[in-house]
């Protein structure tokens, strides 16, 4: 398949300040989570974390290369990824362990982030309990958007690892070989953030947060493909007593500022 990306390494210092810092919001109080509690953190075998959001009392939505170890090859054991929901400034609402987990049946990890990949970058994390507590309410999913729609996106990273942060209005600006090309801000740790869009003042997920980009110069976010996939990942869970992980390479953020193995890329966009 033709390569969606040239990775560019030496990026990192200098893109890193092209971003929109004031496009976010930090939710430190009850009243700027309210909505957003079932968007935790998923700490990761003491190697760093990504971001995840619940979209059933037991199942966490991320993306599927967070459940890769880049340096030893190897999966991680689920059962040391911990699920923080509506964590802020040294607690969360809930706190769960992960008892299995399904990746998008075409996803392969690769250091190549190539469009097969990153439309197909998401899991399904089912939680050893339900999440039953008042006001951590799982999202409701919907179909992705289309080119020139607005979305939002709620992520932890790297600068803001102990708080979530609220990017209301960013935009897709283009949909190439089933990605989604993004205007919103997002750094380390940001991966497996769910991507909303707004219908009736409810926001529903129509993403996940895969990798980092620069188009024309401007940092963008790359989102995976999500609707039909994810039904099929619900009903292998139900069908499936146990099932076994068997990824082998992942990348991760820390919140320390040292890069952990996540991309920066120059997508060409163009509409599909």
């Amino acid at each position: 398949m033709r390569k969606l990306l040239v990775l560019a390494w030496l990026g990192l210092a200098s893109t890193a300040a092209l971003a929109d810092e004031g496009a976010l919001k930090r939710l430190d109080t009850g009243d700027d989570t309210r909505l957003w509690e079932g968007v935790g953190r998923l700490d990761i075998d003491g190697e760093g974390f990504c971001t995840g959001a619940l979209i059933e009392p037991d199942l966490v939505l991320t993306a599927a290369h967070c459940l890769y170890n880049k340096h030893t090859g190897k999966a991680v054991d689920i059962s040391q990824i911990q699920f923080l929901a509506g964590w802020r400034n040294g607690r969360a609402s809930a706190y769960r362990g992960v008892r299995r987990a399904v990746m998008h049946p075409d996803y392969a990890f690769s250091t190549d982030v190539e469009a097969h990949r990153v439309k197909n970058d998401i899991a399904l994390l089912e939680l050893q309990h339900p999440i039953s507590k008042s006001g951590v309410v799982p999202f409701r999913t919907d179909e992705r958007p289309k080119k020139g729609d607005q979305i939002g996106v709620v992520s932890y990273a790297r600068d803001r690892s102990e708080a979530p942060s609220l990017q209301e209005v960013c935009e897709v600006l283009a949909r190439q070989n089933g990605v989604l090309v993004m205007s919103c801000d997002v750094n380390y740790g940001s991966s497996g953030a769910p991507v909303f869009s707004i219908v009736d003042g409810t926001p529903r997920v129509v993403s996940v947060v895969s990798a980092m980009a620069e188009v024309d110069g401007e940092k963008v976010a790359l989102g995976a493909h999500l609707q039909t996939p994810l039904e099929n990942m619900r009903q292998e869970l139900r069908a499936t007593k146990r099932l076994e992980v068997q990824p082998r390479k992942s990348f991760f953020s820390n919140g320390s500022g040292r890069d952990t193995g996540a991309k920066f890329a120059r997508p060409k966009p163009q509409s599909e």
